[in-house]
């Protein structure tokens, strides 16, 4: 018996897997194929034949329609209104106006070909999440070390992490020291350092020389593992999405079939019943609303956003609230030169050109970002002799003659610089307000600090402004890192809130706590790391930052922005606003005219196939009006 994993494999792969998942655009196709079919028969002269031709599409079309009806009463426990366009190809089969129920039916698989074309899943697979996942560990047996799968390490075991991989299991540093890359879990942008016998979470990658662990539990109960449960948790929390059409039919509905009922047993004629709801089949909703959606669709991805169906468009149109992570959204991501302190003669220029052709040796990211920033003030860096590295500490070596040392306190300790001045080091950066002192030593005494941060990107400094201009009335931000660190980037930005030293757990329930407040509802979450993809997941509306390329945020995202700005946000609400006043405007006017028309034919005055085309008349012009969302 083959496999499930090779059932599914050939189910993906399947012609009924395709027709599956676009019924809507076959039916569609055979309606318009029996509408041509019919006709050519009528003008042949076989008429019966052709009526025949329409009779079966409009019973396929019904039987569909009425499954979908069914599903909908029972499982989401109302009735939309689909309901109205199957009462009407069912009275035109039981009133041989065959012709009337297939107009009908072509509207409205029309419409949902539309929705078919625009809507995405409201869960998204974890795939990239899972992908991702530590899946070997480097297991210490005896003097050698051993590839392992990752679930097989198990509780005690010692693994051996190398320069660049990811921690697989939770558990404890054996070696003097670890420096580690946090940024997956936390979005903490800068390397850490644990000592020996401090705890190391899995997810996070190695950022320095090669060190041990010992395993505390299984990878199953991981915090990486734990990170994809919160995905899923929060997707399954998540609301479903109403279609718009389906919030009007509330009041359209009831008040469509008591029209028909009333001129039915006023007239004692049936067809005049039926001629009212083939007017009220509500098209101005089934087709109005989406075409202006799908519109705002085409806009959106014009600026640079992926907005990844229509009731994601429409969430941006009613969002209340913005919820921006802070490492990588808002600000670069990477850490830049904010300030230089030196102490005694040396020059500020001299520290950096020092320290940077040092640096040049080094593949840290700190070293990185001191090369870039001599690089903008154009100086002119040495290739340094004599290279000592301690990876993830510092690195040292002769430029000019002179013998430098960058790195961390006790890096500098170790090359030789006195404790008491490496301890002066917290004076001299004591007003700085970056996120990370790098120690410069020139000749073994402390010649400066430079004090690297995490800036705030170009064009997110009006994004607050813009985003009040939008109708948005609560503006926070949340963060990993330390609160000082989120705190300044928020008085910078201007934002109403900011919730700092968050986990991935804590940035669910900040989100889960605004969803609760109806003032703030909808709730559009925007961040760019596997650390925000709960949170992106729980919100009313994610939007991913992912210019970088295929992340687990945009996986779980309904809305990716594929360019490197986050201004793109306010963008977004825009086109989603104007999209969801146009489809709004569109479906009233059109409703407004099948009102009037339902009450021409209640009193006599249009027939069914009449009042069948006079409705395509009006869904041309609410069609031409909603395609206005495609400009501005």
């Amino acid at each position: 018996m083959p496999s499930e994993a090779r059932i599914a494999r050939e189910l993906g792969t399947s012609p009924w897997r395709w027709a599956i998942e676009h019924r809507a655009r076959l039916l569609a196709g055979v309606a318009l194929s029996a509408l041509v079919v019919g006709g050519l028969l009528h003008l042949s002269g076989a008429a019966d034949a052709g009526d025949a031709v329409w009779r079966a599409a409009v019973a396929l079309l019904a039987a569909e329609l009425a499954i979908e009806v069914a599903r909908t009463i029972v499982v989401e426990r109302h009735m939309g209104v689909d309901t109205i366009a199957l009462v009407a190809m069912v009275g035109s089969l039981a009133l041989g106006e065959e012709l009337a129920g297939l107009i009908v039916g072509i509207m409205f698989t029309g419409g949902s070909t539309l929705e078919d074309l625009a809507s995405t899943r409201a869960r998204r697979e974890l795939t990239a999440l899972v992908q991702r996942a530590p899946k070997v560990a480097q297991l210490r047996v005896d003097d050698r070390v051993q590839e392992v799968p990752a679930e097989q390490v198990g509780v005690g075991d010692v693994i051996v992490v190398r320069t660049g991989e990811v921690v697989s299991v939770d558990g404890t540093v054996l070696s003097a020291e670890a420096v580690v890359d946090t940024s997956t879990l936390s979005g903490e942008p800068l390397p850490e350092t644990i000592a020996r016998g401090m705890p190391v979470l899995s997810g996070v990658a190695n950022a320095g020389a090669p060190f041990e662990v010992r395993a505390d539990r299984p990878a199953a109960d991981s915090a990486y593992a734990a990170l994809v449960r919160l995905v899923e948790q929060a997707q399954a929390q998540r609301a479903p999405f109403v279609r718009m059409a389906d919030r009007y039919a509330g009041f359209f509905l009831p008040a469509t079939l008591l029209l028909a009922a009333g001129a039915w047993a006023l007239s004692g004629d049936p067809v005049r019943a039926l001629a009212v709801v083939v007017v009220a089949t509500p098209c101005p909703l089934i087709l109005a609303a989406p075409i202006a959606l799908v519109s705002g669709l085409s806009r959106a991805a014009r600026v640079g956003v992926i907005v990844k169906g229509a009731g994601a468009i429409e969430t941006l149109g009613e969002a209340r609230t913005v919820l921006f992570d802070k490492t990588g959204t808002l600000t670069v991501g990477t850490p830049d030169v904010r300030e230089i302190v030196t102490r005694g003669e040396v020059q500020a220029s001299e520290l950096l050109r020092l320290a940077a052709s040092v640096d040049q040796m080094s593949a840290h990211a700190l070293g990185q970002a001191l090369v870039d920033a001599a690089g903008r003030a154009e100086l002119k860096l040495e290739v340094p002799i004599d290279i000592r590295e301690d990876p993830g500490q510092g690195i040292e070596g002769a430029v000019d003659g002179h013998r430098v040392s960058v790195g961390s306190r006790m890096f500098l300790r170790a090359a030789g610089v006195s404790p008491a001045e490496v301890a002066s080091a917290t004076m001299l950066s004591g007003y700085g307000s970056g996120e990370a002192h790098v120690l410069v030593g020139i000749d073994g005494h402390l010649g400066g600090v430079v004090v690297m941060a995490d800036e705030l990107r170009p064009d997110a400094d009006r994004i607050v402004e813009r985003l009040r201009a939008e109708g948005i009335r609560h503006v926070a931000m949340v963060s990993g890192d330390r609160r000082s660190v989120a705190e300044r980037v928020g008085r910078e930005l201007g934002v109403d809130r900011v919730y700092a030293e968050q986990s991935p757990a804590e940035k669910l329930e900040v989100v889960r706590s605004l969803r609760a407040d109806p003032r703030l509802r909808p709730v559009v979450m925007v961040g760019d790391g596997v650390n925000d993809a709960p949170a992106l997941a729980l919100a009313d509306l994610g939007i991913a930052m992912g210019a970088a390329g295929a992340t687990v945020s945009s996986e779980t995202a309904d809305a990716v922005i594929t360019v490197d700005r986050v201004d793109r946000v306010a963008d977004a609400l825009h086109v989603g606003r104007r999209a969801l006043f146009i489809a709004r405007q569109s479906v009233i006017a059109g409703m407004s005219l099948s009102l009037g028309a339902m009450c021409i034919a209640a009193a006599g005055y249009l027939p069914p196939i009449t009042g069948a085309l006079f409705q395509e008349v009006i869904d041309l012009a609410v069609i031409l009006n909603a395609l206005r969302a495609l400009r501005g």
